[in-house]
């Protein structure tokens, strides 16, 4: 949440990527059918062809850039938070240096805050973030809670939301401390439906589509100003 997740009332897939693929499918004409996978399966199953396209917060990285084609539609980073009973610990990201911080193993976040440490901590003599990797958030957070560790790493467009769920339980620590664009990703053989979403999308920008999703949920400061295919703008 939010970007997908199931209501618990009725188990209907809801959040900006089911907004937004809907609305897209829409101004394509067509109609989506969700494939609920794990996400380390997601760009095995787009190789295979089992489904045509990944939009599921998936973060814009060079390394994915040599297999999949990504349609930018917003930006993101990877947010350091603690418990609520422990923020005066935490007033800085450089307060984690030789902490213990769960994050998981599935995304990008080890990579990027093991950099991060290396050049905000052990650069500086400090000692180095330890970064355990978890089952996924969830499990990030119940070790948060259960003080297994010290902090925790996921999305900052994800934790507005997750606070608003456990309220005085959380506390965000500074800064993203990096700055990615998440896009639908595409297979490289296929950039026909690459450039008709981005079609899709330039359109529902213009209509006021695109920013009614994410004021819906809170995140219009994630929204992107233009069309991004790969990272670069699109004239």
């Amino acid at each position: 949440p939010p970007m997908e997740y199931k209501d618990p009332a009725t188990n209907m897939l809801m959040g900006v990527d089911i907004d937004l693929g809907v609305a897209l499918a829409k101004q394509l004409g067509t109609t989506v059918e969700w494939a609920d996978i794990g996400f380390e399966q997601m760009i095995s199953s787009l190789e295979t062809g089992r489904v045509d396209l990944i939009h599921s917060g998936m973060s814009d990285l060079p390394k994915r850039r040599d297999t999949l084609d990504f349609v930018d539609y917003m930006k993101s980073g990877a947010q350091f938070y603690t418990s609520a009973a422990r923020a005066q610990e935490f007033k800085t990201p450089a307060d984690f240096c030789g902490k213990t911080v769960g994050m998981s193993r599935r995304t990008s976040f080890p990579d990027e805050t093991a950099k991060w440490s290396a050049a905000n901590c052990e650069a500086k003599g400090l000692p180095a973030i330890k970064v355990v990797g978890t089952e996924g958030s969830a499990d990030a957070r119940a070790q948060l809670k259960q003080g297994r560790v010290d902090g925790a790493v996921q999305g900052s467009e994800t934790l507005p939301y997750l606070m608003t769920l456990e309220k005085n339980t959380y506390a965000i620590v500074g800064e993203p401390i990096t700055a990615v664009y998440q896009g639908i990703a595409f297979s490289k053989k296929d950039p026909a439906l690459r450039d008709a979403y981005a079609g899709a999308l330039k359109a529902i920008m213009a209509s006021g589509e695109y920013k009614a999703v994410f004021a819906k949920h809170g995140l219009e400061g994630t929204m992107l100003d233009g069309i991004y295919i790969n990272g670069e703008a699109v004239k």
